[in-house]
């Protein structure tokens, strides 16, 4: 197969949609993002594409709960201001909580998670028992809108399985909130600030990435790529909580399902390396 060097605009509008979408969907960007680049002879999307589309998301789902954001702000220092924890000071303190281990395991497993566990199988069989899983916690769901220091530190514990290709990071938060009781609403806004963290720690990390490479940066593709990302992840996290209740999990857990079969389909006829 021959490559060409240079991204196409069909690469870039499709791989920044899938981006914008599927960071907060619970159905495994991974899983999709495989296909393009085995299906196709796109070339490698490069480093600062990669970063260009995360900070898009990053910008999307900061500018959703701008408010909520301004009021943790606002609330945490005052609490510093009174020396005396308040609730938004103490909601800071739970996305730390909950952030915690994926920085530390994300950190040290990321080049073993990119060489031993990024193959098709892996993915499809993620996406199929993870899938299972968010099912399971679906019909166990309760209606607590309020989040404790365990439900912090348990969505956190569980976030860390998302370094793993096919689990998706927001499906197993979801799946954790649910687990532990709360609404799909709550916890779909849990997993959606948690992200705000977690999708700035694996920019930066990207950035280290692309500072040692020293590649060259296709500003217009990159750029576009952002606000491409950037709207569709908007109206995608919009959409997504206004729907979920109407919904639930079942839609995502059906196509989880059929999009491992499908990946395995391919990976055992050869067609998938």
């Amino acid at each position: 197969m021959v490559y060409n060097t240079v991204m196409e605009w069909t690469q870039v509008i499709v791989l920044s949609l899938l981006q914008g979408l599927l960071e907060f969907l619970p159905i495994s960007s991974s899983a999709h993002l495989i296909l393009p680049a085995q299906l196709t002879d796109w070339p490698d999307q490069g480093l600062a594409f990669d970063i260009a589309v995360h900070v898009g998301t990053l910008v999307a789902v900061m500018a959703f709960f701008r408010h909520e954001l301004i009021g943790y702000a606002r609330g945490s220092v005052q609490s510093i201001a009174e020396r005396q924890l308040n609730d938004d000071a103490s909601m800071v303190l739970k996305l730390a909580l909950a952030t915690l281990p994926i920085v530390i395991f994300g950190f040290l497993l990321k080049d073993w998670v990119e060489v031993a566990l990024r193959n098709v199988p892996v993915i499809a069989t993620a996406s199929i028992i993870f899938g299972l899983l968010l099912w399971y916690a679906d019909r166990r769901h309760g209606q607590r809108t309020d989040v404790t220091w365990r439900d912090a530190a348990f969505i956190g514990a569980l976030q860390v399985l998302s370094i793993v290709p096919g689990t998706s990071r927001s499906g197993i938060t979801l799946t954790a909130a649910l687990l532990v009781g709360m609404s799909r609403a709550a916890g779909a806004r849990f997993s959606f600030l948690l992200s705000i963290p977690t999708i700035a720690g694996a920019g930066l990390l990207l950035v280290n990435d692309a500072l040692e490479s020293g590649h060259a940066t296709a500003w217009t593709h990159s750029l576009a790529g952002a606000l491409i990302a950037g709207l569709s992840a908007y109206a995608c996290i919009r959409a997504f909580i206004a729907l979920i209740d109407r919904t639930g999990m079942l839609p995502y857990v059906i196509y989880r399902l059929l999009l491992g079969i499908v990946l395995l389909a391919f990976w055992g006829g050869g067609a998938l390396n």
